[in-house]
């Protein structure tokens, strides 16, 4: 039956324009480029400030959060002028009234810099690929901000992962606007991703894609297996602000698992996978693990898509724990038990994803399917405007398949396959001439 239907779709689109390359010599660059020396001397530094706890020494040059944020500035300020002033750095500070793991109003300090797209002035300016990880840490006790809390992996090796992404990066130029924030107060309730935002939400920016990495930098689980051989991608289908008719109308077309944050996954998968084959990306149908929360939560919440990075498995021993030794076991999240080769291959996976994306045209607006009865599947779209567009991919898979399974190229804006509306969903994806390509695009139904 795929065969079939492949040979059918293909004899029609032998005449439509060459398809472009499947990889871009840019994004491998980008790729040999991250050093897992690096993310470990940059998780080492991260752990030598003691404590990260939010409610810790904020005055101290050596220790605690005041001390690590700053030293996170200068990093992303380094890089900044090696950037030839194409990166600019800020703290991104808000103020968190008390809760329950904040006793009093507190200032909580993202640390943010942003990467200058190649035309400032363009429509792909506007779109903001985000990515991040939280500097906080915390002891046993989350209110504990005193004890040591090394925050190696959880979440030293996140904040590592951006760095070394904002460093190799910022060498370049992309389409769209790239945003790397080091996160604060995740440990005390993802207070500032939540800032941050809500900023994005109320001031109506485009952000196309937030990448959240959060514990990427262990591979050796509790049962004392390793499993080094990929990540964990979490990423939940629909939000709270997914309500309503037009989403009524989307379930009953089968795309109850295609929204943006699952689709975001989707593509990063595909792309990681391309790129890094050795490496895989298993996407898990959550939004995070199993009754925990990440900083990718609140921008998911107000409708953005956002995927959670984490390993493949866990060691509890490691991460939220006194640094201790108990009848031979060691507990704490310690340098010693990081894993840098693999949290580079996660940052391959993120790099991958991001740099095909922020060079990659807008995913094309108003795809429609025609729901009309026959024995052909029409779609088409606009036109994109973008000058370096090379064409469209169009995307097909069985309704029980959470990959896309085929893909077809064209120049045109419609086109009519031989396949069943029944059994398949499609998609649209804009592609550059260097063969970067976007999100894909959902068709809604229409009469004709």
């Amino acid at each position: 039956m795929k065969r079939y239907f492949l040979f059918i779709i293909a004899a029609m689109f032998s005449a439509f324009a060459q398809e472009p390359p499947s990889k871009n010599p840019t994004v491998e660059k980008i790729l040999k480029e991250i050093s897992a020396d690096n993310i470990k001397a940059s998780v080492e530094k991260l752990v030598s400030f003691g404590t990260r706890h939010t409610l810790s020494d904020t005055v101290s040059e050596t220790r605690g959060i005041g001390a690590a944020r700053r030293w996170i500035k200068s990093e992303f300020e380094r890089y900044a002028k090696a950037s030839g002033g194409r990166l600019s750095v800020a703290f991104h500070e808000s103020t968190v009234p008390p809760s329950t793991r904040i006793p009093n109003p507190t200032n909580v300090i993202n640390v943010v810099a942003t990467l200058k797209p190649k035309n400032p002035n363009s429509e792909s300016a506007k779109r903001l690929i985000v990515v991040g990880g939280h500097y906080d840490s915390r002891a046993s006790d989350p209110m504990d901000a005193r004890s040591d809390a090394p925050g190696a992996n959880d979440d030293g090796s996140g904040t590592a992962l951006v760095l070394e992404l904002a460093r190799v990066m910022s060498k370049y130029e992309f389409d769209a606007t790239l945003v790397f924030i080091a996160f604060a107060a995740e440990e005390q309730g993802l207070f500032g991703a939540g800032a941050w935002a809500k900023m994005a939400k109320d001031n109506g920016w485009n952000v196309e894609a937030v990448f959240n990495n959060d514990i990427v930098g262990n591979s050796m689980g509790g049962d004392g297996v390793r499993k080094n051989e990929y990540v964990r991608l979490f990423s939940e289908a629909f939000s709270a602000v997914d309500t309503g008719m037009a989403f009524r109308r989307t379930v009953s077309l089968g795309h109850e698992n295609d929204g943006g944050s699952r689709s975001l996954a989707r593509y990063i998968k595909e792309i990681a996978e391309r790129y890094n084959p050795d490496f895989s990306v298993k996407m898990v149908y959550r939004l995070d693990r199993f009754s925990r929360g990440g900083d990718h939560r609140p921008f998911h919440q107000l409708g953005f898509s956002a995927v959670r990075f984490s390993v493949a498995t866990e060691n509890y021993d490691w991460q939220h724990q006194d640094v201790r030794a108990e009848k031979g076991k060691e507990y704490g999240d310690l340098v010693k038990f990081m894993d840098f080769d693999y949290c580079a291959n996660i940052a391959r996976a993120n790099a991958a994803g991001m740099a095909t994306l922020a060079n990659a045209p807008a995913p094309p607006e108003n795809c429609q399917i025609v729901a009309a009865l026959g024995y052909e599947t029409v779609l088409r779209w606009n036109k994109n405007t973008e000058s370096d567009l090379a064409g469209y991919f169009v995307r097909s898979r069985e309704t029980t398949s959470p990959v896309w399974q085929h893909q077809l190229f064209t120049s045109d804006t419609t086109v009519s396959l031989k396949a069943t509306k029944d059994e398949y969903l499609f998609g649209i994806q804009a592609v550059d001439k260097d063969g970067n390509a976007s999100l894909v695009s959902m068709p809604r139904a229409v009469g004709r």
